[in-house]
């Protein structure tokens, strides 16, 4: 029906071309939007350009967008059915993420938000490298004012932290572009077999790692989303790391290094969440673990791994975006984060507790959830391929997912006790969000059916046979047990946890360090020599400089002058301006010169 839809609007569009781009209306909407502000059409263009990205991708023909610049090939459009399925869930997330939003009347969050899902767009796109990057670095700096538009110091900082990150990891990719480009001749985004991988492959790979918040290259991510504004935050969550994700997929699946790190991923992630007081920080680590699961599948490789990785991602972008609403809901309302200062809001706030839960048990992997379609199907993935070791680590993960998600999130927020807080659900619009997220979670789960149709390769996979169940419920079940065991002790601490950022942000204090103390102080050594005697010597020089400039220079040039102008005068005292006269003149030196011809 949505296919029939599509077919009927976009045949008045061009088949192939600049209109037929989804990222092309994003850009559009992005210039048009201050305009639509003031004559308050604001809202409808918010949902009608999401919306109409979701009918686009239905119609994009498999390649097109082709074009030539300074001698290399570009594509801006290649819609395989492994595009396909990135494209949907960014579609169907902007036009949850704008209706969350649809209240927020700052237009730069807006303009931000439509750059930032049009680079998405655009790298899901791109058929070469040289577009990819094109779109990846869109993406870096349209995300950034998603943090800097909260207007708060730490966000300020984050902001910056975060924008020098994917700087720095902009350029790697563009140094393994490059040195890609100058080994093979080819900009093609294709895929990278892992026995002919060269340094420069690598060096693309850990820009893509990067943006996937791979560990050591993670803690940009849970150090800039919680500093995001309320609906910036939701849109950070769903597309930078699944964008990575995708190119993962397309250019490095088999690679078995990813395997491991994905798996050692998605356990580190949920050991900092068990800890971690601030709820969107918690959410921020669990985007860590639940991308491991991703790239996890991708190092392995295979159909059913590829297939995996990509329903995860299609289903954790909406729970994860419904968790992002949930707390950033609480966070609207009630202008707190953190665990510890929150409690027994399950009175003012049901709606959001209802969704939010939804989200916790989606996450976890929860029967009759979407994260139990597509969890068990990475799981399935490792122990085919025979890799027990890695499938004991993610299911390991799983455990720590529900402890922190699935039942210490929500017990935290509305029912470990009384904060004494009074609130009420957001408006209406925040609450529609919410509930399409928490739909597709359940509809996902009850009929993974319509997921796994999209996926890239065929398959009979079926999440619900009576051993996945089993295991599943296990699990979760004497997980529970632990955390009514635990309470007490789990409870949220007002602690600061370091990560790898550590590192960075130690580095940046010590070179400000530097540069307040022995570089400042060296730089007031050379401007008082400097000013004792590079100034006076300067002041010397420029004195003989000038004495030579006027008595040499202009002595001669002047003097020169003078002495022309003196011949001139007595030029002119000889010049009569009678004509016998000159015709006297001329024939007596005619004469004159006669005569001494003939004498000689």
């Amino acid at each position: 029906m949505i296919s029939d839809l599509a077919t009927a609007i976009i045949e008045l569009l061009p088949a192939r071309g600049l209109l037929l781009h989804p990222a092309s209306w994003f850009l559009l909407g992005a210039a048009l939007l201050p305009l639509a502000h003031r004559l308050r059409l604001q809202k409808g263009l918010l949902i009608g350009v999401p919306l109409l990205s979701l009918l686009l991708i239905y119609r994009l023909p498999e390649s097109f967008g082709t074009t030539s610049y300074l001698g290399f090939a570009l594509q801006f459009g290649r819609a395989d059915q492994l595009a396909f399925v990135f494209l949907h869930m960014f579609a169907v997330m902007a036009i949850i993420s704008c209706l969350y939003s649809l209240h927020v009347k700052d237009v730069g969050q807006h303009i931000a938000a439509f750059l930032y899902v049009a680079g998405a767009f655009g790298a899901t796109l791109a058929g070469d490298y040289l577009t990819l990057f094109i779109f990846w670095e869109l993406m870096a700096f349209a995300s950034v004012f998603l943090i800097w538009c909260r207007r708060r110091p730490h966000s300020t900082e984050a902001g910056l932290r975060y924008l020098l990150v994917h700087i720095s990891g902009g350029l790697i990719l563009l140094a393994g572009i490059f040195l890609r480009y100058q080994q093979v001749h080819d900009l093609q985004f294709v895929r990278i077999l892992a026995e002919q991988a060269s340094f420069a492959d690598y060096l693309i790979l850990i820009g893509f790692a990067l943006n996937a918040a791979v560990p050591p290259l993670h803690a940009w991510m849970a150090d800039a989303y919680p500093e995001g504004t309320v609906t910036g935050a939701v849109f950070l969550s769903a597309f930078t790391s699944k964008t990575a994700v995708y190119a993962l997929a397309r250019a490095f699946a088999g690679f078995e290094i990813l395997a491991v790190v994905g798996a050692v991923m998605a356990l580190y992630g949920v050991c900092y969440v068990v800890v971690e007081n601030d709820s969107r920080r918690v959410l921020a680590y669990h985007i860590i673990s639940q991308v491991g699961y991703m790239v996890c599948a991708i190092g392995i490789g295979t159909a059913l791994a590829v297939n995996a990785a990509c329903a995860h991602a299609y289903t954790n972008v909406i729970y994860k975006g419904l968790l992002f609403m949930g707390v950033g809901s609480v966070l609207q309302m009630t202008g707190r984060s953190k665990l510890s200062e929150l409690g027994g809001l399950y009175r003012c706030m049901p709606l959001t507790l209802i969704f939010t839960v939804i989200g916790g048990i989606a996450i976890s992997g929860f029967p009759l959830t979407s994260g139990f379609a597509s969890k068990t199907m990475v799981v399935a993935a490792a122990g085919e391929s025979h890799h027990s070791v890695l499938m004991l680590l993610l299911l390991a993960a799983a455990v720590g997912t529900f402890l922190s998600v699935g039942i210490k999130l929500p017990y935290c927020i509305w029912y470990r006790r009384d904060a004494g807080i009074r609130a009420q659900d957001p408006p209406w619009n925040m609450r529609a969000g919410m509930a399409i997220a928490a739909f597709l979670c359940i509809f996902i789960g009850i009929y993974p059916e319509w997921l796994y149709r999209m996926l890239p390769f065929a398959t009979d996979f079926s999440p619900y046979t009576a051993p996945r169940i089993s295991e599943t419920l296990q699990i979760l079940g004497f997980t529970g047990l632990g955390f009514y065991l635990l309470a007490k002790k789990l409870g949220p601490e007002a602690v600061i946890n370091l990560d790898t950022d550590w590192f960075y942000r130690k580095g940046t204090a010590l070179f400000m360090g530097l540069a307040r103390g022995p570089v400042n102080a060296c730089n007031e050594i050379v401007g008082n020599l400097y000013k004792t005697a590079g100034l006076r010597f300067s002041t010397a020089a420029a004195r003989q400089c000038s004495r030579f400039d006027r008595r040499g220079v202009d002595g001669v040039v002047d003097g020169g002058a003078r002495k022309v102008l003196e011949q001139g005068d007595r030029l002119r005292r000889h010049i009569t301006g009678r004509l016998q006269q000159y015709i006297g003149a001329s024939l007596a030196a005619l004469f004159i010169l006669l005569a001494l011809v003939l004498w000689w």
